[in-house]
C-alpha cells in the first residue's frame, strides 16, 4: 500500500509514493508554477498523482492517503493554507481542492517543518523516540516538535514557530518584525551578513580572500570554511553563532526535556565542526545533569515527501 507525499516549495513541487517501509518508491519533481491560480496548481498536483499511479501500475484511488507539506501557516482544522507568501497562497482550501480530484482518498495538510519532524520520527533521527525537536537552519529557521510519539500541531492547532522564540532582547530585527528571534540569529542569513561585514572591515581576512572581495559571493559556507581553516575573525563569528544556537536549543530543552534535538538545513552540513562545539555549549547551558542528544537530521531533501506521506499515520 502506498501513501502520497507532496513537498510544495517556492521553486519545486516534489511528490513521491511512499511504501509501508517509509521508502520513496517513485517520485516526480516539477517546477512550481509561480503566478498561477491555486486551482491550476492543484490540477498540476493531481496530474503528478496520476502519473505516479501509472508508474506503479495501480489506480490513483488505490493510494491510501495524500499528504501535502507546504511552507506557511495552516488553519487549526488542517485543511486550509492560510498564508504562504513565497507560494502566493492565501486562504487556499487545499484539502477540498485535492478531494475534487480524489474524492475517495483521505487528504492531509501540514506545515513543511512539522512534516519534516514527522518524517524523522518514522524514518530518521527520531525513530523510537517519544519527545524530540527538529530545527531546520537555512535562510530562515523552521522547526517541528514530536510529543508523545506524534507530531505536535500546537495547543490551538496553529503549529509551532520555533524560529520566532526571542533569545536576545533588543537583538537584530527579524523577518517577523520582532527583535532577537532565533531566526534573526541562527540562520545562514546571519552568517552571510557577518561575512559581508568582514569584507568591508577586514580586507586581510580569509573570508575576504575566499569571496574575492565581493560581498555577493559570501555564503554561510564561506564563513564556516574560513573558520575551519583557522581564520581568527571567522572563528569569532562561528563561535558567536554556536552561542546563539546553543541558547536556542537549551531554551527549548528546558521546556520540553526532549530525548533528542536534530538539526537539518544547509548549516547543519558543517558536520562535526558544528556539532562537537555545539554539544559542548549545550551541555554548559543545560539545566539537566543529563543533557540532551544533539544530532544531524537524517532525511535531507526527502523529509518533506516522507513526512507528508506520514500525516495520515499521525492521526491514527
Amino acid at each position: 500500500m502506498y501513501q502520497i507525499g507532496f513537498d510544495v516549495g517556492g521553486t519545486n513541487l516534489k511528490v513521491g509514493a511512499v511504501n509501508d517501509d517509509k521508502v520513496i518508491v517513485a517520485r516526480r519533481n516539477v517546477a512550481f508554477p509561480k503566478g498561477e491560480t491555486y486551482q491550476n496548481i492543484t490540477a498540476l498536483m493531481a496530474e503528478q498523482v496520476r502519473a505516479l499511479a501509472q508508474e506503479l501500475n495501480i489506480s490513483a484511488k488505490d493510494f491510501k492517503s495524500i499528504g501535502v507539506a507546504t511552507a506557511g501557516s495552516i488553519d487549526a482544522a488542517g485543511a486550509v493554507i492560510l498564508h504562504a507568501h513565497n507560494l502566493g497562497f492565501h486562504n487556499v482550501p487545499m484539502v477540498d481542492e485535492m478531494h475534487r480530484y480524489f474524492p475517495d482518498v483521505p487528504v492531509f495538510l501540514a506545515n513543511d517543518a512539522d512534516a519534516a519532524a514527522l518524517a524523522e520520527l518514522h524514518a530518521g533521527a527520531f525513530r523510537d523516540k517519544k519527545t524530540a525537536v527538529l530545527f531546520t537552519l537555512g535562510t530562515g529557521v523552521g522547526g517541528g516538535i514530536i510529543l508523545g510519539g506524534k507530531m505536535f500541531k500546537g495547543g490551538m492547532g496553529r503549529g509551532n514557530e520555533l524560529g520566532h522564540m526571542v533569545i536576545q532582547e533588543g537583538g537584530p530585527i527579524c523577518t517577523c518584525g520582532n527583535k532577537g528571534c532565533i531566526e534573526s540569529l541562527c540562520t545562514a542569513t546571519w552568517l552571510i551578513q557577518q561575512g559581508r561585514r568582514v569584507i568591508v572591515e577586514y580586507p586581510i581576512s580569509l573570508i575576504h580572500e575566499k569571496a574575492e572581495g565581493d560581498m555577493n559571493l559570501v555564503t554561510a559556507k564561506t564563513v564556516i570554511d574560513s573558520a575551519k581553516e583557522g581564520d581568527t575573525i571567522a572563528k569569532d563569528i562561528f563561535n558567536t553563532y554556536v552561542g546563539h544556537l546553543s541558547s536556542a536549543i537549551a531554551s527549548i530543552a528546558v521546556l520540553l526535556d526532549p530525548e533528542v534535538v536534530a538539526l537539518g538545513g544547509g548549516v547543519s552540513l558543517a558536520g562535526d565542526f558544528l556539532f562537537e562545539s555545539l554539544r559542548e555549549r549545550v551541555k554548559e547551558k543545560s539545566f539537566f545533569k543529563v543533557y540532551h542528544e544533539v544530532v544531524p537530521a537524517q532525511l535531507g531533501n526527502d523529509a518533506g515527501i516522507i513526512g507528508a506521506a506520514m500525516l495520515a499515520r499521525n492521526e491514527e
